[in-house]
């Protein structure tokens, strides 16, 4: 259920289909390519080039995560991959201050002639998602959120964390000591007392009376001007830190949700006396995902804390095991490239297929969406993008040697051109299999007409693509956290090696 990115593979694949079906008569290498002059071996020739594979692991990993980005909540036993235990923090906060819970001079003692009292505090977070097995619920606990040293947790203007961070906790504040969640019925409508309102595909805990109570009595209109929490954006900081939600046992799956979507929110449920009558509101905190927030109002903090434990990963060399980030990798190497002749290139694309998964789980663990390929940085120990084919219609400097007029990374991947997402084929078996593969044909041109350096590979499954040498912010690029994990075959697997081909014409 990735939806931010399966219609863009839906779009693809029929592009393709159509391709490939009209095509017929031609060597389609597929994806984005131009009309290929069919391999005769007279004019027009194709080579297979080998691949040197190793394994890699990314240690430790730095994928950022956005206030604006899916986050992933749960745990899951991969029985190929390991355990990925992910758990989120975040802060809700009110839109403006001073708030009232209820209206301006109605938060007074209960039961006054006008006074107001709590009811209860409900957690709401939008469900966006599962990745996994959602045959079994998901047991999570809710806890407060500290702001000590050396994990500070508080709000900034411009923070964003990447998932090594996790702050440090306070004291369960569920009302139960654990809440089960079950997206089969996240789909329910949720119809909350005296029509006040209603909720569909949300995750519901409910918090304790005790922090009910304290979130209560700090409002701005209370006689104790110490509790005076909701006057400003500051005193509320003080009071309140954040809330984090880990998982705890059950279940077999991450579930994703979406923190900045105006149906995550902290609902606190109060009565209030009118004209005599007894009235159930709600008025709700939210996340301030502004990225420039102001003094008075700070956006909100956000982190999403995510460990795997893996098993012993083979060499690389046969079977290479790639994992959406926080994920493994591949470094690729092809000799060969830098010693061939000067020749036209019409198709240099680099193949990855799957190798079939027989555990039994290659349903719930699916393959990524996604593979990214990038290159060793000449005498550094940086990467950098590849050259020309990320997106041909866009000029970006992977150098990034004129700054004032190129950038260094384009706006958009053509993927229609690139390649790079998941396709569906029949292997050599006979059997329905997935494959990648990457259209590298103007960098590989460079190379041979020239001369350039014929650069090491990475092959990698990004959530997203961050180049410190360029700029601190990084840019989407279209898997979901933690979603997805596949096995393909390395540079010398016997039946799903991975490879270079080329089709040309000599000079």
């Amino acid at each position: 259920m990735q939806k931010r990115i399966l219609p863009i593979a839906i779009t693809a694949v029929t592009f393709i289909s159509l391709i490939g079906w009209n095509c017929t008569k031609l060597d389609t290498t597929d994806i984005g390519s131009d009309l290929l002059p069919a391999v005769d071996n007279v004019n027009t020739f194709a080579d297979t080039l080998p691949i040197t594979s190793t394994q890699g692991v990314f240690l430790p990993d730095s994928t950022y995560i956005l206030r604006t980005d899916d986050h992933a909540l749960g745990i899951n036993n991969d029985p190929v991959f390991g355990q990925t235990n992910a758990s989120i923090f975040f802060q809700l906060k009110p839109n403006f201050y001073p708030f009232f819970i209820g209206g301006s001079g109605d938060t007074l003692n209960w039961p006054g002639p006008n006074g107001a009292g709590v009811d209860s505090v409900v957690l709401c977070l939008k469900y966006k998602g599962s990745y996994g097995d959602t045959s079994m619920p998901l047991q999570v606990q809710v806890y407060s959120v500290l702001d000590d040293l050396p994990y500070y947790f508080r709000d900034s203007t411009n923070m964003y964390r990447n998932v090594n961070f996790r702050p440090d906790i306070g004291g369960n504040i569920g009302f139960s000591p654990t809440t089960s969640i079950d997206v089969k019925r996240l789909a329910d409508t949720v119809k909350y007392v005296n029509r006040n309102g209603f909720s569909v595909n949300t995750i519901r805990i409910r918090l304790s009376t005790a922090y009910a109570n304290a979130l209560y009595n700090r409002d701005s209109l209370t006689s104790n001007p110490f509790n005076n929490a909701f006057k400003n954006d500051s005193l509320f900081r003080r009071f309140y830190n954040g809330i984090g939600v880990l998982p705890v046992a059950g279940g077999n799956q991450l579930i994703y949700t979406s923190l900045s979507d105006a149906d995550t929110k902290l609902e606190v449920h109060f009565r209030r006396k009118n004209l005599g009558r007894v009235d159930t509101l709600v008025n709700t905190l939210v996340l301030n995902s502004s990225f420039f927030g102001s003094a008075s109002n700070r956006s909100s903090s956000t982190a999403n804390y995510i460990t795997r434990n893996r098993p012993a990963l083979p060499s690389g060399d046969q079977v290479v095991y790639l994992q959406t980030s926080p994920g493994t990798f591949a470094n690729l190497n092809i000799p060969a490239l830098s010693t061939l002749s000067n020749r036209i290139v019409h198709r240099a694309e680099l193949i990855v297929d799957e190798i079939p998964d027989n555990s039994g789980f290659a349903d719930k663990f699916r393959a990524p969406n996604y593979l990214y390929i990038e290159l060793k940085d000449s005498g550094t120990a940086k990467w950098k993008p590849i050259y020309y084919d990320l997106n041909p219609g866009q000029p970006y400097d992977p150098d990034y040697k004129n700054p004032a007029t190129v950038s260094f990374f384009p706006s958009s991947v053509d993927f229609l051109y690139f390649g790079g997402f998941i396709r569906n084929k029949v292997d050599v078996f006979g059997n329905p299999a997935h494959y990648y593969n990457f259209n590298i044909t103007r960098y590989v041109q460079d190379i041979i007409t020239n001369h350039k350096t014929n650069a090491q590979f990475r092959l990698s499954a990004p959530f997203n693509i961050k180049y410190p040498q360029y700029s601190d912010f990084p840019s989407s690029y279209g898997n979901n956290i933690a979603f997805g994990r596949v096995k393909v075959g390395g540079g010398n697997n016997p039946n799903y090696r991975m490879r270079l081909r080329i089709v040309y014409s000599k000079l």
